[in-house]
């Protein structure tokens, strides 16, 4: 309530309707304005109260009525607040009804209308006057004010004591407040029990779309669709991605993958970015988003669509509350599938590092976890012979993230490898996939030439697939034949990752079969050794920063290109045929007779290749 004990006459020195005086953090203003229920658009969390047609039927108010700004009636009320000073702005709330006797602005009636636009922008649901003993009639400034704003004016009767308008907005407040609690911890207790019981997001999402009567959907962080009940109805809606694709069948979001009815999805994915916590309506679809928070990390939104009739507080007080127990969900799904993943993740390690006594009994025991190693299902069947391809998928260094919300992500190694799982998994259920630490490994049957198949799971990773967050470099190595071959395989995946990344940067996809002589450059550990040796061969040609040697460096390059053929590195250089042989001249004063020498031109073509590698 406003401050009785502060002084007419100190208030009276200040100019108390001086907007540009109370404007205030205009991010304030707007988080207040945005506190107001709008027709469209985002709405309030968590209105609790009587909305101000509401509050005209309560029997202290009896005989009041809206004068002007009745275009704002369904404002919400969830406190009362008493005007016996002019400076009241520093002690008002947004959602307040303001009661006045009008007595502290009986000298300064002109100004009102300023008031009125300051009490808008504070976020006040109405202003409530006894007008007639201080103010005779309302100043019809005021009222335009009021219209324009939608701001509502009630003029009181003279009986009506303010006293009994608190008691009785207060209490009905406050009987709603327990009212919504009361139905939030009732829907907490039966969402619980389903957890309690074993069940997942998918139970939980449908006895929640029975509570509310409306679909329900859990999502990632970044909208991909968990889980879902009756979303069929909404997948159209504008809140949803329109791109093509953006989820498919059998295609879950995340890591909890395991239950059949995930994989039912909406083949949409929910725009987060763009969809704010809270009430929202987009072309009569309206939906409540709830974070789903767990141990500060964001796992994901809770998404429920109104049924026949709208989202009141209530609703939104119980979605918070089933937010609550989705995470539990999601965390309880999340340490089995870690234990499921570690135990899996070591077995494919001592596997692929050769550690394994008898790699012939691996395939067997892989079966017992899903997955299935053998490369020729049928060996007669030499039409439909498969080899088995290690492909290395390793997160570049140095890439930032953007958390999707004040809340941390998962690690982001958690992430890449759980959305490998998926994208592989949409694919071939029994392919070994697996992350170890920045890297994940996949263990691909295909035929001669796996390119197509490893192209189109990168760019899905990289897409809707959940990966696309961060950069990362790949390896394939060459298909083989035999479990027994895959350690080797293995470590040309790794090599081709390394190798790639140094030739191409971040984000370079690369097969060991086709790296040539770099192939060996990758057996050499020390990058010091490789640098020694382009310095040495190419002498002057190997400065950096000087203009003139890399000049004559891309001038030797493509020499040994066109096989020493001086013509035709003329015309690709663009030079004279005169001005090449002098070229050729200064080079061989730099390097050598490489003109005459196939040794050491063998040399000088290895050099400029290291020089080509990134990191050393």
């Amino acid at each position: 309530m406003g401050n009785l004990a502060n002084d007419h006459a100190e208030a009276s020195q200040r100019s108390p309707y001086d907007a540009r005086e109370r404007a205030g953090d205009p991010a304030e203003e707007s988080a207040k304005r945005a506190a107001k229920e709008p027709a469209e658009g985002r709405q309030a969390t968590g209105a609790i109260g009587l909305t101000v047609d509401q509050t005209l039927t309560l029997p202290a108010l009896t005989g009041a009525r809206i004068v002007a700004g009745s275009a704002g009636r369904h404002r919400v009320v969830e406190r009362v607040n008493v005007m016996e000073v002019p400076d009241i702005l520093p002690w008002v709330k947004p959602k307040e009804l303001l009661l006045t006797t009008g007595y502290p602005l009986r000298h300064s009636p002109t100004p009102l209308a300023g008031l009125i636009a300051d009490l808008d922008r504070a976020g006040l649901s109405a202003i409530a006057i006894k007008p007639h003993r201080y103010l005779g009639d309302l100043p019809p400034e005021l009222l335009r004010a009021a219209d324009e704003l939608g701001f509502p004016v009630i003029e009181l009767p003279e009986r009506v004591a303010f006293d009994d308008i608190l008691t009785e907005v207060l209490s009905d407040v406050l009987d709603r407040q327990a009212a919504v609690l009361a139905r939030a911890d009732r829907v907490h207790r039966a969402l619980a029990q389903i957890a309690l019981e074993g069940g997942g997001l998918a139970e939980l999402t449908a006895e929640l779309a029975r509570i509310l009567g409306g679909p329900v959907l859990v999502t990632t962080p970044d909208g991909r669709v968990l889980a879902e009940h009756g979303a069929d109805a909404v997948h159209d809606a504008p809140c949803f991605d329109t791109e093509a694709g953006a989820q498919t069948p059998g295609h879950p979001a995340d890591r909890i993958v395991q239950s059949p009815v995930q994989r039912t999805a909406p083949h949409r994915r929910l725009r987060t970015e763009s969809e704010p916590a809270g009430l929202t309506t987009h072309h009569g679809h309206q939906h409540a988003l709830i974070p789903i928070v767990a141990g500060r990390v964001d796992h994901g939104r809770l998404v429920a669509f109104a049924g026949p009739r709208p989202f009141d507080a209530a609703d939104v007080a119980a979605l918070e509350r089933a937010a609550t127990v989705a995470a539990l969900a999601v965390v309880k799904e999340l340490a089995v599938a870690a234990v499921e993943d570690k135990y899996r993740a070591d077995f494919l390690r001592d596997l692929l590092t050769g550690r394994l006594e008898d790699p012939q009994s691996a395939v067997a025991h892989a079966v017992t976890l899903g997955w299935d190693l053998e490369p020729v299902p049928n060996p007669a069947d030499k039409q439909h012979r498969r080899k088995l391809v290690v492909l290395v998928a390793e997160l570049d260094p140095g890439q930032s993230v953007l958390p999707a919300s004040q809340h941390a992500l998962r690690p982001a190694r958690e992430r890449f490898a759980a959305a490998w799982q998926n994208v592989v998994a949409a694919r071939d259920r029994s392919a070994p996939v697996a992350g170890f630490n920045q890297e994940v490994v996949v263990v691909l049957k295909s035929g001669d030439d796996p390119d197509p198949l490893v192209r189109s799971l990168i760019a899905e990773v990289s897409g809707t697939g959940g990966g696309g967050r961060r950069t990362f470099s790949t390896g394939v190595s060459r298909p083989v034949s035999a479990v027994d071959d895959l350690p080797a395989a293995y470590e040309e995946a790794r090599r081709a990752v390394r190798m790639g990344r140094r030739l191409n940067g971040p984000g370079s996809v690369v097969h060991f079969d086709a790296l040539g002589v770099y192939r060996l450059l990758s057996l050499i550990p020390d990058p010091a050794e490789l640098r020694d040796f382009a310095r040495q061969t190419l002498r002057g040609l190997a400065n950096d920063g000087d203009a003139e040697a890399e000049d004559l460096r891309t001038t030797l390059e493509v020499l040994l290109d066109t096989n020493l053929n001086v013509a035709e590195a003329a015309r690709r250089l663009h030079f004279h045929y005169n001005t090449l042989r002098y070229r050729i001249g200064k080079i061989e004063r730099l390097v050598g007779p490489f003109m005459e020498r196939p040794d050491l031109r063998l040399d000088l073509s290895v050099a400029l290749r290291i020089l080509h590698m990134r990191g050393l």
